[in-house]
């Protein structure tokens, strides 16, 4: 390592780990001196990269990183293209990844909060450009993430809507010919996609069991078949009264045909099945505008707590983590008013049935 003065400038020079020279020319040889001590430290500690693989441009790096990415759904997959298209490349497309500092960064949330992105779409954001920094760092690009420990705008706890039994059948009602559409998502608590995929061999109507191995996701408007949400499938227990409605609706379909369909047999589609039937019925049987249809899963929870089953049996049935002190749903600790202490009535509608 050394320090020569060439002109007017300072030319720093040391040799990497690799074997190669390399170098830097400052106008102070103050500048210089701590820079060669910067690259010594990093070299002693085992933390040096290379400076060449650290220009590359973001864009083009996050494009390979994406490309790699095997493990994502399509769904994800298309949720990371559009928040790069949208939110990150237009920042970041042509800076190099060494360039990217924790200070720009921060003044990219910053940039976004300041518009039309609220703070769930700001999270997102970060989640991916971080993800793509992380694999950096791994690769030996740069010597750290820089996304590390961002300050990001909280997002506000949505107020959730539960129904009870009596609103769950109103709805139900309201529903039809969907009645035990509805009926399936508020006491299962099966995903949309869950749902919308299940055929008739995945009803075992003998043990009262759903083998959920299946989900359809909306991908740009195109309906696509995959596996469950975090690839994990499981079995979800029917509650008596809604296995015998089950049994009425698979009466005479095929093994592999699909319980739900539209009329002339093509995939339900959320925002057509919410426009034509959900939102009519809820305004039917005088349920709250702001009720979702993954409300329904939630709804399916806090009868399930009621009805008093097992919490191992909740957390397999709806392929959550445990948690010594709380029960995450989709992200969100279930509230305690949902934890009621369990009624006769509800006990016996909602009981699992005994493993065969």
């Amino acid at each position: 390592m050394s320090i020569q003065r060439r002109g007017g400038s300072w030319r720093a020079r040391y040799y990497g780990p690799d074997g190669r020279q390399r170098g830097r020319s400052f106008k102070r040889k103050s500048d210089a001196e701590r820079w060669l001590a910067e690259q010594r430290s990093s070299v002693v500690q085992g933390d040096w990269t290379d400076p060449a693989r650290g220009r590359v441009a973001f864009g083009e790096y996050a494009s390979a990183w994406l490309g790699s990415r095997t493990d994502l759904k399509p769904k994800t997959r298309h949720q990371y293209e559009f928040l790069m298209g949208l939110h990150i490349l237009p920042t970041w497309r042509t800076v190099p990844l060494a360039k990217i500092t924790f200070e720009g960064l921060s003044e990219w949330v910053a940039h976004l909060s300041a518009g039309d992105l609220g703070p769930s779409g700001i999270r997102q954001s970060v989640f991916v450009m971080s993800a793509a920094l992380d694999h950096a760092e791994r690769s030996g690009r740069i010597r750290a993430n820089p996304a590390r420990g961002l300050g990001l705008p909280r997002v506000q706890r949505r107020d959730y809507i539960v129904l009870t039994h009596e609103q769950l059948r109103e709805l139900s009602a309201a529903a039809r010919p969907w009645r035990v559409f509805v009926l399936l998502l508020g006491y299962t608590g099966l995903r949309w996609g869950e749902a919308t995929a299940l055929r008739v061999c995945d009803i075992d109507l003998g043990r009262r069991r759903i083998d959920v191995r299946r989900a359809f996701s909306d991908v740009g408007g195109r309906i696509v078949l995959g596996t469950p949400k975090s690839h994990q499938s499981r079995t979800v227990p029917i509650p008596r009264f809604l296995a015998r409605e089950i049994a009425v609706a698979i009466s005479g379909k095929e093994p592999d045909d699909l319980i739900f369909t539209m009329p002339g047999g093509s995939m339900l589609r959320l925002s057509n099945w919410r426009r034509a039937v959900f939102l009519p019925a809820c305004a039917r049987a005088r349920i709250s505008p702001r009720f979702r249809i993954h409300d329904l899963r939630h709804t399916a929870a806090s009868l399930m707590i009621q009805a008093g089953y097992p919490p191992k049996m909740l957390r397999r049935s709806w392929g959550m983590p445990a948690s010594p002190r709380r029960w995450t749903c989709t992200g969100t600790c279930i509230p305690v008013t949902w934890i009621a202490t369990p009624t006769a009535s509800t006990a016996r509608l909602m009981r699992p049935a005994s493993p065969k």
